[in-house]
């Protein structure tokens, strides 16, 4: 389990060097000098040239990946384009809100998904297995935009129930999370009932059964145990893709959140600010890859004894 996990650590460490390196190449090879669009326009030539030789600009690309590189490890992301504050705090004062968005999402998807999935597995073939797979292609095939709008207009707006927009209390966090999380509980429920019922069908599921274990115990100690590694998986994984996920939820809802820090960068062309997301948000997937993989060996013996 060591060597496990050291070696998936060491791979996590050579990713996350890969993604830094790509994501520094695809913005230095943007057309325009990114000075330029901080400076006033009316500056002399020579204190242009200057501020590049002092920002290290008139650098090779390797030098300068080195030096912004040296900068993020020390927390420095850069100066915003748009605001001129540090980038590091743009991100920081909006970082809790997404987190609480999306683990709130993460953890409604997973507790509820696996335990709807669960007992559509047992109940196999009737009507709720039936309705499973319809409210599966049904929440599948509604964008998530859409679905909070019309959350938002009923909820909100027309039964004035819950608040559309900011965040004032936890109760904000309805609408959003039930926006972000209803499209990708579907896949978990789904997820789960097919692991449930593969698991069902093995010879030590059968066994436990004729030794006259409790049938409570065998689902919940054979079945689920085992069916839980797929779906603990897309459990890890799927963090990083609900903050990309939410950018799009935090700007229907106006939520104070990174995704909508990074929708309106885009817009406003701020690089900095969207180089620090992206590079948050890379490293977030790298980590939870990392983590997923970690859990899965310690609930699939096969796995660790791979490297015993």
């Amino acid at each position: 389990m060591l060597e496990y996990l050291v070696r998936r650590i060491a791979w996590a460490v050579v990713t996350v060097i890969t993604v830094s390196i790509v994501l520094f190449a695809i913005l230095y090879a943007m057309p325009g000098d990114p000075i330029r669009m901080i400076i006033d326009p009316r500056m002399p030539p020579e204190m242009l040239e200057e501020l590049k030789v002092r920002w290290g600009l008139d650098q090779p690309p390797h030098i300068q990946y080195f030096m912004w590189a040296s900068r993020v490890l020390r927390g420095d992301f850069g100066t915003s384009i748009a605001s001129r504050q540090p980038v590091i705090l743009l991100i920081a004062t909006r970082f809790p809100y997404t987190m609480a968005l999306t683990l709130t999402a993460l953890v409604v998807r997973y507790l509820v998904g696996v335990g709807v999935g669960l007992i559509v597995a047992v109940k196999r073939g009737g009507w709720l297995d039936s309705a499973l797979v319809v409210s599966t292609v049904t929440l599948r095939s509604i964008p998530n935009f859409w679905l909070g709008i019309m959350l938002m207009l009923f909820f909100g707006v027309r039964l004035g129930w819950l608040p559309i927009s900011g965040y004032d209390s936890p109760i904000s966090l309805v609408l959003p999370v039930s926006s972000l999380a209803l499209p990708w509980l579907a896949d978990t429920m789904r997820l789960t009932r097919t692991e449930a019922l593969e698991v069902m069908r093995e010879d030590y599921v059968t066994t436990a059964h004729a030794k006259g274990v409790p049938h409570t115990r065998v689902l919940l100690k054979h079945v689920l145990r085992n069916a839980l590694i797929p779906v603990t998986v897309m459990f890890f994984l799927s963090l990083p893709w609900l903050i990309g996920g939410s950018v799009v939820i935090e700007s229907v809802f106006a939520w104070p959140g990174m995704g909508r820090l990074l929708w309106r960068s885009i817009l406003a062309q701020d690089v900095p600010v969207v180089q620090g997301i992206v590079l948050i948000i890379s490293v977030l997937t790298v980590v939870c890859n990392t983590l997923g993989d970690v859990v899965c060996a310690f609930l699939d013996p096969t796995i660790r004894a791979e490297y015993e």
